[in-house]
């Protein structure tokens, strides 16, 4: 089994061939890496960043995911985990092509059968709040990319009929997702489960999870769809600065972290306190942010 070099590596997850292919298209000098296990990714650079880029095509499933992606953090290591590809619009104002970030995943088949009903027992994990922050920065300048940040549903179906059962189980139940697909919970478990690691899903739509969806994909929509959302992630990744590099970024790029007696006056703040310009820095960690208003402990 190869051994991954020391190094800032994002790891870009796919379950379709197409899906693997629009990534791979923005990756440069590309090496396969073998798992003993036998899973392959292609490990290579993405320019104009500090990241190396893992990218792996997964199969579908959300459980194979989970497993897969646990295997993979554990022998990459990476410092972010990002899903990639195509998945159905939920939304009349989500059109074939726009790309949906995962403000949360919901996992949609739980729940208790009874004689009343189905009793839908919703379980959800959100999205990495800085993976997030860095996708609405990013998308702001992509004048060829219509986003949307909704929660995705992750079910182990292809939704085709707008009347079928599931679909009025979505409706009813989780009426604010946009998109729904069969990975993002896999993916998202296992980082949460890994500690301090940054998860997002990105999805471009390829079709309205209707009947039209056969006649939509023969037109070329997964293509584009997947396209869409590779660039998005792309742009996700250009934005968001590995921890290893964080002080190397100019200042207005920085994290808010300003103890160094350096960059400004200090006054009292409390023990392991100190305030530096316009930012405050205690010792222990229990808070880091912008300053806004007096400092002098008046509420």
């Amino acid at each position: 089994m190869s051994v991954p070099e020391t190094q800032p590596t994002a790891l870009v997850l796919t379950a379709l061939p197409l899906e693997y292919a629009a990534v791979r298209a923005h990756i440069e000098e590309r090496e396969e890496l073998v798992h003993r296990d036998g899973t392959r990714v292609e490990r290579g650079r993405l320019p104009g960043t500090a990241w190396q880029v893992a990218l792996a095509e997964l199969g579908m499933g959300a459980e194979k995911t989970a497993a897969l992606t646990t295997q993979l953090i554990g022998w990459l290591r990476p410092e972010a985990v990002l899903f990639t590809g195509i998945a159905g619009g939920l939304k009349d104002d989500i059109a074939i092509g726009d790309v949906v970030i995962g403000t949360q995943v919901y996992e949609i088949h739980g729940g208790k059968q009874t004689p009343e009903g189905f009793l839908v027992r919703p379980k959800s994990l959100p999205g990495s709040h800085a993976l997030e922050q860095a996708a609405r920065s990013a998308v702001r300048d992509m004048a060829d990319v219509r986003a949307h940040f909704l929660p995705i549903a992750t079910g182990d179906i292809v939704l085709a009929d707008a009347g079928s059962e599931i679909a009025q189980l979505l409706r009813r139940n989780y009426n604010d997702a946009g998109a729904i697909e069969m990975e993002g919970s896999g993916a998202l478990h296992a980082a949460h489960l890994n500690g301090r690691l940054d998860a997002l899903v990105i999805r471009g739509i390829s079709d309205r999870a209707n009947a039209d969806k056969t006649r939509e994909d023969a037109s070329g929509s997964q293509q584009l769809a997947a396209r869409q959302a590779a660039k998005v992630t792309v742009a996700v990744l250009h934005k968001h600065h590995p921890r290893s590099a964080a002080s190397d970024l100019p200042r207005s790029s920085r994290s808010f972290r300003s103890s160094d007696p350096e960059e400004g006056p200090h006054r009292g703040l409390g023990d392991g306190a100190t305030y530096g310009g316009d930012h405050i820095d205690f010792s222990g960690g229990t808070f880091r942010g912008p300053v806004i208003g007096k400092t002098d402990g008046r509420r």
